[in-house]
């Protein structure tokens, strides 16, 4: 591209990021794509109608040069934002903390359909072997190794295991990821697995009402996977670890914290639990003194797409729906997180857990 012709470029560019500007920015950390439309030694530039034009450069260009590399003009791309606004008015970039937000997405994708991965062995230590995965390093604790790779040492000593594991550096290995850790930047995987007529056979021993003391295994966004005996693990799903809301797993639990939980489902193979079943149910409270008209004082706890979450005690709580605002942003203007106001119920149903509100003024 000649000199002129680049200037122009970069003009244009400048303009249609002035003149989209007046659209909502996406927000810092959001995942955003659009197709590339100019390439220089240290930048690229990607569209991004209709909220302006993004850059990718500095650290953020070399950090991505092998992304880079292989893109071609017209090419779209997936990025993370990391400036909502520069001094020249573009959005900024990182392509490479795109591509490891995407892989911790398709990691707890992999959890839940419990997909099988064959990975290299490339190291080990006292604990455990490490693994790699889409460029994220995990752990496999030997206690989730099975019984022909576990190292089997006199006196469990550490040294010889390590000897012993070490020996596996360099062979493949069919794991399963159970827990992602995106702040310390770790997987954490295991080897244990059974055939389906032996997890047949384990799972007749359990039935729906059994009250179980198990050992958390595993924690992903939705749950928290639980080990009931070797070779079998059942899910807490995040709605049933506590009556109250439960916005992240990892805030309650640690592997290897020993936790009491209910059987509440067994279906195609899998085992359901519950925590917050052998809790009290706040809920019961209410019977027969809460009723349609009521009008109660609440905090906002939470909004979600349909509305506002409204607590009255811990574990219950009913939706403002957007609708009796006109609007989900009027209802935010209206509503803060943390506050408490006056409250009418609409409809009360603490059998089902549901409650409904209007706001009052």
């Amino acid at each position: 591209m000649n000199k002129d012709k680049e200037e122009l470029v970069q003009e244009n560019l400048i303009l249609k990021s002035i003149v989209d500007r007046s659209a909502n920015k996406p927000e810092i950390d959001s995942l955003i794509e659009g197709p590339v439309i100019l390439v220089e030694k240290s930048s690229a530039f990607v569209d991004l109608s209709p909220f302006g034009v993004g850059i990718i450069y500095g650290r953020e260009f070399i950090n991505a040069k092998d992304i880079i590399k292989k893109i071609s003009l017209g090419d779209i791309v997936k990025a993370k934002v990391v400036e909502k606004e520069n001094e020249n008015g573009y959005i900024e970039l990182s392509l490479k903390e795109a591509k490891q937000a995407l892989a911790w997405s398709e990691a707890e994708k992999a959890i839940k359909s419990k997909t099988v991965l064959n990975l290299e062995i490339i190291d080990a230590n006292k604990g455990g072997l490490i693994l790699e995965w889409q460029g994220i390093q995990g752990f496999l604790p030997a206690s989730q190794l099975k019984a022909d790779h576990y190292p089997r040492v006199l006196d469990s000593d550490k040294d010889k295991i390590l000897k012993e594991l070490k020996k596996l550096v360099g062979e493949k290995i069919s794991v399963m990821i159970i827990s992602t850790l995106p702040k310390e930047g770790k997987l954490i995987f295991s080897e244990k697995d059974n055939n389906p007529e032996e997890k047949k056979e384990i799972l007749s021993k359990y039935t729906v009402g059994d009250e179980l003391d198990c050992t958390v295994a595993g924690l992903v966004d939705f749950g928290v996977f639980l080990k009931l005996e070797d070779g079998l693990e059942g899910l807490v799903h995040i709605s049933e670890l506590d009556w109250g809301l439960v916005e992240d797993p990892r805030s309650m639990f640690k592997v290897g914290d020993k936790v009491h939980a209910k059987v509440i489902e067994i279906k195609d193979g899998k085992i359901s639990l519950s925590i917050k079943a052998l809790k009290e149910n706040p809920w019961t409270e209410f019977e027969g003194k809460l009723k349609k008209g009521d009008i109660i004082k609440g905090v906002v706890i939470k909004y979600n797409k349909h509305g506002a979450l409204i607590s009255i005690k811990e574990g219950v709580a009913g939706l403002v729906h957007n609708s009796t605002f006109g609007s989900e942003s009027k209802l935010r203007e209206k509503l803060e997180l943390g506050k408490t106001y006056n409250f009418q119920i609409t409809l009360f149903e603490p059998k089902e857990h549901k409650m409904t509100l209007v706001h009052l003024e």
